[in-house]
Order: C-alpha cells, then sequence, then structure tokens
C-alpha cells in the first residue's frame, strides 16, 4: 500500500507525459576498437500547450533516454491554442527540414506523422493537418516543428503587439 501511495505522488509532481521517438547507436572508432554509445530524442509535455524536445547521449539506453528527458524539460514552449487547434497556418524550417501545418475543423484528428504527430499530442492540439516536406531525419523534423510552433500567435497577442484592439484587427 506504501508503494502505490508514493506512485501516485510521483505522477502528481510530474504533470508531464514522456516519449522516445527515436534511438540512434552512436559509434567512435579508436585504436582498440570500436566504443559505442547510445543517443536518444525525447518529447515531453503535458496536454495544455507546453511541449519541450531534448536529447541525450550516454553508454546506456536508459541513462540517454534519462538525459534526454531532463533536457526536454528545461527546453519547454508554450503553444498558443485556440480551443482544439492551432491559430494560423505556418511552415517551420530547420536545415533540410521543413514542416507545414494549418488549423482543422474540430473532429478531423491530428493529420501529421512521426515524430509531428507526437509532438501535437503532447502539446494538446487535437484538430490539425500538416505535411512533412524535405528531410525526413527525425531530430530535423522535431526542429523543424519547434520553430513552426514558435511561430504562432493568437489574436489577443498580435493586437496586443499593435496596440490595436481585436475588432480592429479582423
Amino acid at each position: 500500500m506504501a508503494n502505490n501511495k508514493r506512485f501516485d505522488q510521483e505522477e502528481q509532481k510530474n504533470p508531464f507525459e514522456e516519449r522516445v521517438v527515436a534511438i540512434n547507436r552512436v559509434t567512435k572508432v579508436v585504436k582498440g576498437g570500436r566504443r559505442f554509445k547510445f543517443s536518444a530524442l525525447v518529447i515531453v509535455g503535458n496536454k495544455a500547450g507546453q511541449v519541450g524536445f531534448g536529447t541525450g547521449k550516454a553508454q546506456e539506453v536508459p541513462d540517454a533516454i534519462k538525459k534526454a528527458i531532463e533536457n526536454a524539460k528545461d527546453n519547454l514552449i508554450t503553444v498558443p491554442l485556440v480551443g482544439t487547434t492551432i491559430p494560423h497556418e505556418v511552415v517551420g524550417n530547420f536545415g533540410a527540414g521543413k514542416v507545414f501545418f494549418r488549423p482543422a475543423s474540430e473532429g478531423t484528428g491530428i493529420v501529421a506523422g512521426g515524430a509531428v504527430r507526437q509532438i501535437f499530442e503532447l502539446a494538446g492540439i487535437t484538430d490539425v493537418l500538416s505535411k512533412s516536406l524535405g528531410s525526413r531525419t527525425p531530430i530535423n523534423m522535431v526542429r523543424a516543428t519547434f520553430a513552426g510552433l514558435e511561430e504562432l500567435r493568437t489574436i489577443e497577442d498580435v493586437a496586443r503587439l499593435r496596440g490595436l484592439s481585436v475588432s480592429e484587427i479582423r
């Protein structure tokens, strides 16, 4: 019974859900042979507008994942939501990776693939259309998606920046 109580307290302390996107084996060739390490790419989010990603590298997979989770929690961003979708169309670029996403009507679901889908799920976006262009490398897709999410602005934010009311912008 005491274990369950401790587990419940840990759940309350950590509202973030973690998902491992990719694990790579990295090899360093040295004089005596090869040295293997593992790199992990992890996304964390609270399904309420906060999401982050991180990478970690270690000699064992669990250690790499643990490092990546800590790194992801340090790199959280807040995503502006309009109901269950995003405020406007946006294209995120990083290197050769390009991700296009646009708002969708309620009930559409997440139309995205791979790592982009996981980011939207953990950010709390449930209705969005997305297309990945260019590089398919998971880290580039994740970085391009985050670049796009950071560009999102609600109409209230834009009105505040311009010193206008919301009705004057529409």
